[in-house]
């Protein structure tokens, strides 16, 4: 049973990708959170910018994680940027679990140059304590792997001092 949760949401499944290959790389446990909103297609992608520049959530579909959230060491969340905010399907899971997370990281994909790392803050308005760790990646960038085998070694590196 590994002592990392990865948990994300992915709707093209560039963050599903890249969460997965962190996992794989951490022997982490992945874990896909979705809600019941319809969120294909262009129609799709315009709810998802507009649900995130008004904060909304829709309840979270139930998800199964081996054990609870705060038995995890360190749970890393997975979120594309939706209108320079992070997705409203992650803002509800942090929403209704995050005060039972004391140690996370954050995984943020953009499709554009800025980084967004406001979206931290953001985030770690939900959870127990601030985040440990974060990174900002752009899927299929020239970066995109350096800055990936780099938030791995950190995590290893964090992993390790605990």
């Amino acid at each position: 049973m590994s002592d990392i949760l990865c948990v994300y949401y992915s709707r093209t499944g560039r963050t599903k990708q890249t969460i997965e290959e962190i996992g794989d790389a951490l022997g982490a446990e992945v874990v896909r959170i979705r809600d019941s909103v319809p969120r294909n297609g262009w129609v799709g992608w315009l709810r998802c910018g507009l649900d995130a520049m008004r904060r909304d959530t829709a309840p979270i579909e139930p998800f199964a994680p081996e054990r609870p959230l705060g038995n995890y060491r360190l749970v890393i969340i997975g979120t594309p940027v939706w209108a320079g905010r992070c997705s409203s399907v992650v803002r509800s899971f942090l929403k209704t679990y995050g005060k039972a997370m004391y140690s996370t990281a954050y995984v943020v994909t953009r499709g554009s140059e800025g980084k967004f790392e406001e979206i931290y803050q953001q985030m770690d308005l939900y959870t127990a304590e601030p985040h440990k760790l974060a990174v900002s990646l752009r899927p299929k960038s020239v970066g995109h792997h350096f800055w990936q085998e780099d938030f791995i070694r950190q995590v290893r590196s964090y992993m390790a001092k605990m």
